[in-house]
């Protein structure tokens, strides 16, 4: 579904709607506040006012134009109504990148690093194998990621790289995409609009409601999210990692 945008040119300080206007809009709308020369100083704050009043909606605070957009986020009801689906959402992303690193472990006829899959993917970054193709799909390693993009139903997936055999970390924003490049998905029981804040709400009312659960990187300081009714797998965390090398 498509969004439409309603727009408000602000003025004065009277032309900014109220907080229950604004609560007030659907999903499927969103409002830019655009702020002509005499009040643009007011967009930093007014954009900070609505940030801490507005729980639940997106608002972003244009670093250039001055301009302020502000989107109604998934509810914690349409979540919780739909937590089968984004379970099972969770379970075929792990399979299909659990799916996808074996195959490219395969092709490249890689040795891989068990505990620390970085280690071996950064290696092909370093010999210039860093993207290519295994079938339908085009690959690239990057950051502590390898993308995946069918060429044939556009199905995107990004398989993380540093918890260890376990490729089903669930990056909000991923996530996100995945979900709606996903044919099988189509139509969606409920609408993704905004990919990393959506994405990133799914993930903890999931987690309150224990479908999801967190697990430690290989990184430290770094964590993930994964959904917790899973064949769980032993992930070493960085000082185990930091021990086995120095044997």
């Amino acid at each position: 579904m498509n969004r439409t945008t309603d727009i408000i040119i602000i003025n004065s300080v009277e032309k900014i709607p109220a907080l229950d206007t604004i609560r007030s809009i659907p999903r499927e709308q969103t409002l830019k506040l655009i702020f002509e020369k005499e009040v643009q100083n007011l967009r930093e704050a007014t954009g900070q006012q609505l940030r801490t009043n507005l729980k639940g909606f997106y608002v972003g605070i244009h670093t250039l134009e001055p301009e302020i957009r502000i989107a109604k986020l998934i509810t914690d009801l349409e979540i919780e109504e739909n937590q089968d689906f984004f379970e099972q959402c969770a379970k075929d992303y792990r399979a299909l990148g659990e799916e996808l690193i074996d195959m490219l472990v395969d092709k490249l006829d890689l040795k891989l690093n068990k505990d620390f899959p970085l280690e071996t993917f950064n290696q092909l970054i370093r010999e210039q194998k860093g993207n290519g193709t295994i079938g339908d799909w085009e690959y690239n390693i990057h950051g502590f990621h390898c993308s995946f993009d069918n060429t044939k139903t556009h199905q995107s997936i990004e398989v993380p790289l540093v918890f260890g055999q376990e490729f089903g970390d669930l990056d909000p924003y991923f996530f996100s995409l995945y979900i709606k490049s996903t044919d099988k998905y189509k139509p969606l029981p409920v609408d993704i609009f905004e990919d990393y804040a959506d994405g990133l709400r799914i993930n903890e009312k999931m987690l309150a409601l224990g479908k999801f659960e967190r697990i430690i990187s290989n990184l430290g300081g770094h964590f993930g999210t994964v959904v917790s009714d899973r064949k769980k797998v032993k992930i070493k965390s960085n000082l185990e990692l930091e021990k086995m090398y120095q044997k």
